[in-house]
């Protein structure tokens, strides 16, 4: 029996996969060839690496490995309690899909070249993304 596994993308490193980064791109492309690997793309992170570089909202659109994840009412109620406690809105969506929950009890870590940012998060792991 394979064990899922699954990673989220914040802002910095869908920034980083646009520019072909390859870790970022190693974790989509391993994604594509195995049924229990899981990439998620918080929608306000999608949004913020778009504002800074257009184009990265179509590129990830057309990957079908990843999983562009809305915000339902349950998300949009802890990532504004998120933003209202001082977590920046670039992150507090990856937060939110980051943490344990009936899907992934352990969580999900976030793949990030700024781990720095979630220091004071707790329940959730990161990955740091190499700057290349």
């Amino acid at each position: 029996m394979s064990v899922s596994q699954a990673v989220v993308y914040d802002e910095s490193a869908l920034l980083a996969l646009g520019v072909g980064n390859r870790l970022a791109s190693q974790f989509v492309s391993n994604t594509e060839h195995a049924a229990t690997r899981h990439v998620y793309v918080p929608a306000l992170c999608l949004a913020a690496a778009d504002a800074q570089r257009e184009g990265v909202a179509a590129h990830l659109g057309a990957l079908e490995a990843a999983d562009i994840v809305a915000l339902d009412f349950a998300g949009a109620s802890t990532v504004g309690q998120l933003v209202r406690n001082g977590l920046d809105w670039r992150i507090a969506h990856a937060v939110h899909l980051a943490r344990p929950s009936a899907e992934w009890p352990d969580g999900c870590p976030v793949l990030t070249q700024e781990p720095e940012l979630y220091k004071d998060t707790p329940l959730v792991r990161t990955i740091r993304l190499p700057r290349q």
